[in-house]
């Protein structure tokens, strides 16, 4: 994508009413002592009715990329309200432009900062988070999006009763997170390793269509690819708990150096889409 073709899009960027870009000064309040902490942006706590206009359910998609769940899940649950989350603005674009000229009124898109989400929501707002191909951060914990800092940021906005949903080409990402899920006693929902085997083999209930009858552009180049798809649904509380009693989320003892060379192996033929 050329420089200029960025700078048209982030021009129309500014004129999609779906598309909420937020200053960091509407994030972060500074306190009298020069520190910092977390601000209430304006839609923060009431999102359905001063943005969506209804009492409908929240479902947020976190790296939403050019929103294609975003978008799809919306127009095959109008009953629901549906946010994609992305910091890259080219791409949120995308997803953007469609919602504008399809007219589909119940999905949005924030150009944000995962870091800033308990910023933009209130608790108990969101009722289902989907994180689809996210970066495994190989080695980085801290910068996972399924990691415990990034878990109790999602808790803090959850419905009790509300559910993460990951899907993710990375074999990394996939086992770190069950393997956070059984140490932490959160409830496990469906689980597959393989969404597109001739025969899935899934454990606990069913797997949803969507699942497989969506594919985000980097899926399709993942699939292209040789790569197997993987899908975890799991809740935010343990079964013990209430959501007033919250435990600290632990990470998973698990054996990061297999995993890390499972995945490098894998994709050692994967052509880059880099810049995509």
């Amino acid at each position: 994508m050329s420089g200029k073709d960025k700078l048209r899009k982030f021009r129309e960027n500014e004129g999609f009413r779906c598309l909420v870009q937020p200053e960091n000064s509407e994030l972060i309040d500074k306190g009298a002592d020069g520190g910092f902490s977390l601000g209430n942006f304006r839609y923060k706590g009431c999102w359905n009715r001063n943005f969506f206009g209804n009492d409908n359910p929240v479902v947020l998609e976190i790296g939403c990329g050019k929103g294609e769940y975003t978008l799809e899940l919306a127009r095959r649950n109008p009953q629901m309200n549906f946010i994609g989350i992305d910091i890259k603005g080219a791409r949120l674009w995308r997803g953007a432009k469609t919602a504008t000229d399809e007219g589909i009124s119940n999905a949005a898109f924030i150009r944000t900062r995962i870091e800033f989400i308990e910023a933009l929501f209130a608790p108990g707002e969101v009722s289902q988070i989907w994180i689809t191909f996210a970066d495994p951060q190989i080695g980085r914990e801290r910068h996972r999006l399924t990691a415990p800092v990034f878990l109790e940021r999602f808790r803090n906005i959850m419905k009790p009763d509300g559910l993460m949903r990951l899907k993710t080409d990375s074999k990394y990402l996939f086992h770190y997170t069950l393997d956070l899920v059984n140490l932490n006693g959160l409830p496990q929902g469906v689980c597959c390793k393989d969404v597109y085997a001739f025969e899935p083999v899934v454990e606990r209930g069913s797997l949803d269509p969507i699942v497989t009858q969506v594919q985000t552009f980097y899926e399709k180049h993942y699939i292209k690819n040789g790569l197997t798809i993987h899908y975890l649904e799991f809740g935010l509380w343990p079964a013990t708990s209430s959501p007033r009693e919250i435990e600290k989320i632990l990470s998973p003892e698990w054996d990061e150096v297999y995993w890390e060379r499972v995945e490098l192996e894998g994709r050692a033929r994967v052509v880059s889409n880099k810049g995509c």
